[in-house]
């Protein structure tokens, strides 16, 4: 039973951006003490599979579909590097298939699967996008690949995997290119600081649809802390920049990480959505300013963001936040865009 009385139950919701994974036993035994925000999220949620996510669609929410983003699960263990992250797509395509079966209601549980192919390869990334499409019984819609990097190892904590610069690199882009031509999207996780590379690819890439994660992921914590308020103006400038790129869409959430440092994050007891709404209010309603509810969208990001809220809270909080929007306004927010953009059939 949720903690709060849902509000507008009968909103249909697409949620844009969820994950499944499961830690076995032995795989957790083993983690270290944790250190990071990300890592408590990990051990708090151990397995988010069919059966989690089919109870947070059905937690009093009208959620009627949502989009798979690629996490690293169920790689192909056998695989060459390169085609490791065809697994993802294949177990997703399992999950949807069981949705879309009508045994457990009419919830269309991964309509979109978005996975992971290395456009560090080159040209060559073509035949791993050609074996997700294959894998993904229709629907693939595109990848992920993340530049999230700071100079400071403890914003990303087990996250800091790579050096910046990502977006602007001449062979990653070579693999970029190759996107546009099977129709397919581009989701951009990175921080704060580093949003002019993804200004700078959405420019040299127009045909190319992307879709900026999180807001952005503005920043609160490490070497940020005390910080977020100060770099306000600078997110908010290329966040406009970013706006003004036709090929740019953003999605609405995110804000119940670790990284951008609010107190209601791991917070007990937990922050209602009225508290939720407060903290996340200049970012949300800046997006939805700049790029208008035609290309914006609310996601969940779960189960990472359960470091903040329950689901059912969590969609509270967005409920809250559009309180005085139209309903045309409201469509677009909760499905019509996700929906769009992700080329759902629905």
């Amino acid at each position: 039973m949720s903690r709060e009385t849902i509000l507008e139950p009968d909103l249909p919701i697409v949620d844009p951006h969820h994950h499944l994974w499961e830690r076995p036993a032995a795989m957790m035994a083993a983690l270290p003490p944790p250190k990071h925000g990300f890592e408590h999220v990990t051990r708090r949620v151990p397995r988010y599979l069919f059966p989690e996510l089919l109870a947070d669609m059905t937690c009093g929410h009208n959620v009627k579909a949502t989009v798979y983003m690629e996490c690293g699960s169920m790689y192909r263990r056998s695989a060459s590097p390169a085609m490791r992250p065809v697994g993802e797509t294949e177990f997703v395509n399992g999950v949807a298939a069981m949705s879309a079966s009508g045994l457990y209601g009419d919830v269309l549980a991964c309509a979109g699967i978005v996975g992971h192919a290395d456009c560090n390869l080159g040209g060559a990334v073509l035949e791993v996008l050609e074996a997700h499409i294959a894998a993904g019984g229709g629907r693939f819609r595109g990848i992920r690949q993340s530049a999230s990097s700071d100079p400071d190892k403890d914003v990303l904590g087990p996250l800091a995997r790579q050096e910046g610069g990502l977006y602007m690199s001449a062979k990653f882009r070579e693999g970029f290119a190759q996107l546009a031509p099977l129709g397919l999207s581009f989701d951009a996780w990175m921080l704060e600081p580093q949003l002019p590379d993804l200004i700078d690819l959405a420019k040299a890439f127009p045909e190319t649809q992307i879709i900026l994660d999180h807001v952005g992921t503005p920043l609160g914590i490490a070497s940020y802390a005390g910080k977020r308020e100060e770099r306000f103006p600078i997110w908010k400038a290329n966040i406009l920049k970013l706006a003004a790129l036709p090929n740019v869409a953003v999605k609405l959430g995110g804000l119940a990480m670790v990284f951008p440092g609010f107190s209601s994050f791991m917070s007990d007891p937990p922050t209602s959505s009225e508290a939720l709404a407060a903290e996340w209010r200049p970012y949300i309603e800046t997006c939805i300013e700049a790029f208008g509810p035609e290309r914006g969208m609310f996601e969940s990001n779960f189960p990472v963001d359960i470091g903040s809220c329950d689901y059912d809270v969590l969609w509270n909080a967005f409920k809250v936040l559009t309180k005085g929007a139209s309903a045309a306004e409201k469509t677009a927010l909760y499905s019509g865009t996700a929906t769009k953009i992700y080329r759902l059939d629905l």
